[in-house]
């Protein structure tokens, strides 16, 4: 039985995090984490995920009795409880996305005394697409332009999505590329045509829409894309609870969805 602690149980996502837990027979939750001006604090995380009363409540500090944490949280908030993972010696699994680049060196600096799982995109068909869309463009090289498109609910405060840059980092890693200086966001302007080798980023906000990704690979006379596209959240949790499970006895290292699927 793994032991899961949820820090932003009370959001969206940690909300289906403590359902899914709760539902899992390998699983048990042992501790539900929030900031300290939650509204809901005290209260018992299954109440409020709708699946019933546990024997948690919502608090501010890491519990003791926990095998692995997982993070849905703000991005503020994900330093802190690296420190506490740190602290506690917990792995520590990462979903949230829009981290700065001095969150990114926080997780490098602590992997080297917990394991670490940091993923713009807990779902595994995402994470088998970057692995497919990396393939594609090192085969097809500089002759075929290169599109990422990505959408989400207009509520979404990021942008370009994480899963987006995810992609865009694994066709420039497998390409010899730069993300910051090959990788094009949008196109305005009088002379924009495409150059040779850029790679085009493009998000758009749409209703409800949960998430969509694609890469586009594009030569005169053909077109490829590659597609994923979220039905459910509830993909993002069950890899996320996928990857807590493989994390919880891992020594001290970062990891990443690719390392949970085998690729």
């Amino acid at each position: 039985m793994t032991r899961i602690a949820i820090h932003g149980a009370g959001g969206r996502m940690g909300r289906r995090l403590v359902a899914l837990t709760h539902e899992a027979s390998d699983l048990t939750l042992a501790g539900a984490i929030e900031h300290a001006q939650h509204s809901e604090l005290g209260s018992d995380p299954g109440t409020l995920a709708g699946v019933g009363a546990t024997d948690v409540n919502l608090g501010t500090e890491l519990p003791s009795n926990v095998d692995v944490v997982i993070d849905f949280a703000l991005p503020v908030a994900t330093e802190k409880i690296i420190q506490s993972c740190v602290t506690a010696n917990v792995p520590l699994v990462i979903g949230t996305t829009g981290l700065t680049d001095q969150t990114h060196a926080a997780i490098d600096q602590a992997s080297k005394s917990i394991a670490i799982l940091q993923a713009p995109n807990m779902s595994l068909g995402v994470n088998l697409l970057f692995a497919l869309a990396a393939q594609v463009a090192k085969q097809l090289g500089d002759d075929y332009d290169i599109e990422i498109i990505e959408a989400h609910h207009r509520f979404k405060r990021d942008a370009p999505s994480g899963t987006a840059f995810g992609i865009a980092q694994a066709i420039c890693d497998a390409t010899g590329k730069d993300i910051d200086k090959d990788v094009v966001h949008g196109r305005h302007g009088d002379d924009v045509q495409r150059k040779r080798g850029e790679i085009g980023m493009h998000s758009m906000r749409l209703g409800d829409e949960i998430g969509r990704h694609t890469a586009c690979y594009a030569t005169l006379g053909e077109e490829l894309q590659l597609t994923h596209k979220a039905t459910s959240r509830d993909v993002f949790v069950r890899g996320a609870l996928k990857a807590a499970k493989w994390l919880a006895d891992k020594p001290a290292g970062r990891y990443g969805m690719a390392d949970v699927l085998g690729l």
